[in-house]
């Protein structure tokens, strides 16, 4: 019964904390991962983390960005590969420069440095989503951008990190091989997939004679693109977007947006919020904040100018570039994930994890407001710079 309780009071704080956030003008999401953080050990020490929250999460994100390939136009992402190529490259290339230099200047190794580089150079766009939802802005030029260079730095990312493994001895080339083989594999069968096995599964599931047909039509593609994606050593939110692209393309997209969101924000994407904030520790970091200071500025920096840079070569006008680069800021539950394999592999320092862990806390919460404080308001500028 403690987790019953433990959900409870996630749902009340997060509605609560989301309520007080629009109050002040800013996004909702900045309160609900504000009350993660009150709730956790590092303050009330309320809610601990815990595998079946951990569990509720991570659905929650895949959720999350199921919701969002079911509200992106498939068109638009195609006109705009070349900005989101653009974005990601970008993305990548400013934040790692920026930690491999900023990790030597503080005393890491060379090879520990490069991991740190590697580090920064993760996006993840589950709270730049919910934010850019909020803003009703998910389904303009921008958001669309955001999305797909999301999808285009997690494959990169994934990539330069079995090569850093592989020339860093922790892996061989045969393995190398087969991480790329994989990636391309995922892409390949998801586009059949999306193309001729999810419209006849869904016409087919949809005839059951049961509750909800078409519903779990959804859910049970949305769990098979995750499972599939994590198998293929792409992240699973990727295969959770890919999803909702797959079914958009579809005639139930309408009956399942509807039905999805209050599934997703009634219980498992406050869970998700809160997770992040769980996270937290402020025990042990006297000594690590120039460390923590230095890399966060760099971080958050890196990214938003590398994305910008991108966007702006690419046709967008200086705000909408702004823009696009906050929405790649957040690093999310990617750089961790990268964090933890670092730290398995020897790469990153284990006295530096916390550290790492409230970097990626900080990228995330900054996200909102500036998303809020950059985006375009009255979509002009975007409106100017179609293709």
């Amino acid at each position: 019964m403690a987790f019953i309780l433990s959900l409870a009071i996630i749902i009340a704080s997060t509605k609560l904390a989301g309520d007080l956030s629009v109050r002040l003008g800013q996004p909702s999401v900045l309160g609900k991962l504000i009350a993660g953080i009150a709730i956790g050990p590092a303050v009330l020490n309320w809610i601990e983390p815990g595998p079946l929250i951990a569990d509720f999460a991570e659905f929650g994100v895949l959720l999350l960005m199921f919701i969002a390939g079911l509200e992106t136009d498939l068109e638009q992402l195609k006109r705009n590969w070349k900005a989101s190529f653009a974005v990601a490259i970008g993305g990548i290339a400013l934040p790692f420069v920026g930690g491999y230099g900023a990790s030597l200047a503080l005393g890491l190794p060379g090879s520990q440095s490069l991991f740190v580089g590697l580090l920064l150079c993760a996006t993840s766009v589950s709270i730049s989503v919910q934010t850019l939802k909020e803003m009703d802005a998910l389904h303009t030029r921008e958001g669309t951008t955001i999305l797909g260079a999301a999808v285009v730095d997690d494959v990169i990312v994934v990539l330069l990190l079995a090569a850093m493994m592989s020339v860093l001895g922790t892996s061989d080339g045969g393995a190398l091989s087969m991480i790329f083989a994989k990636k391309a594999l995922f892409f390949l069968v998801i586009l059949i997939a999306g193309w001729l096995v999810v419209p006849f599964a869904m016409k087919k599931l949809a005839l059951f004679r049961v509750t909800e047909p078409i519903m779990s039509a959804a859910l049970i593609v949305l769990c098979f693109y995750a499972y599939f994606a994590e198998k293929m050593g792409v992240a699973g939110i990727i295969g959770a977007f890919a999803a909702g692209i797959s079914i958009s393309q579809t005639a139930y997209k309408h009956e399942v947006e509807k039905k999805v969101e209050p599934i997703a924000y009634t219980l498992f994407v406050p869970v998700f919020f809160v997770s992040i904030g769980l996270n937290i520790r402020f025990e042990g970091l006297g000594g690590q904040i120039g460390f923590m200071v230095l890399l966060t500025v760099v971080a958050i920096a890196a990214k938003l100018l590398g994305g910008a840079l991108g966007a702006r070569l690419t046709g967008f006008g200086t705000r909408s570039a702004v823009a696009i680069g906050s929405g790649m800021v957040s690093r999310g539950e990617v750089a961790l994930i990268i964090a933890a394999s670092g730290l398995e592999a020897g790469l990153l320092p284990g006295q530096y994890f916390t550290s790492v862990v409230l970097l990626v806390m900080a990228t995330t919460l900054v996200t909102p407001p500036l998303l809020k404080a950059v985006f375009p308001s009255d979509r002009t500028e975007c409106a100017q710079n179609e293709a």
